[in-house]
């Protein structure tokens, strides 16, 4: 009967274990709002390489728009995308509406990939998918706050945190575009 009580608890504590691998949350496990307001399932990215990517309007680091929407219009379809995440974190650096955010982006650098309704990406009212992307304990991996606008983050395929790229780092470095194309 002890044995059987002893092999009852170790069962139970790998169920336990084997619990808290799967419980690990992906990409598709977030929703976001559009520019537009309208609802975004980012479930819908199954199967595709994602960059999130905090951004601002009225930063140094601003141009990068530019480059985004080559790394975009280069590799972006079935396999890859960008997710742009308006924020006004840092510096104020993002004061305006979303309709003032879009009417910017496409403006000013033809943004086309999807971009998301303001959202905090650090602080007491920091978005939940911003606290997957940032604390280890939710995404597994790093923690990796943000520390500034235009900071990228790269989700593999399976929607599984897979690295992250400093705010001052073009998207069209080596590291984004070898992850990209698979060529590490």
């Amino acid at each position: 009967m002890k044995t059987i009580l002893f092999a009852g608890i170790i069962s139970a504590g790998i169920l336990t274990l084997l619990s808290f691998n799967t419980s690990t949350k992906t990409l598709y496990d977030f929703k976001a709002k559009t520019l537009d307001g309208q609802d975004f399932e980012l479930s819908s990215l199954k199967g595709k390489k994602v960059l999130v990517v905090n951004t601002a309007s009225k930063c140094g680091n601003t141009p990068q728009y530019a480059e985004l929407e080559k790394l975009y219009k280069q590799y972006g379809g079935d396999k890859f995308t960008i997710i742009g995440f308006p924020a006004n974190n840092f510096g104020h650096q993002e004061p305006g509406s979303n309709n003032d955010i879009k009417e910017f982006c496409t403006k000013n650098y033809g943004v086309s990939f999807p971009m998301m309704s303001k959202i905090s990406v650090k602080g007491d009212d920091m978005d939940p998918l911003y606290k997957w992307l940032t604390m280890k304990s939710e995404n597994g991996v790093k923690d990796a706050p943000v520390e500034w606008n235009f900071q990228k983050f790269m989700i593999d395929e399976n929607g599984h945190w897979a690295g992250v790229v400093a705010n001052g780092t073009s998207p069209m470095c080596d590291t984004i575009v070898n992850w990209i194309k698979g060529t590490k």
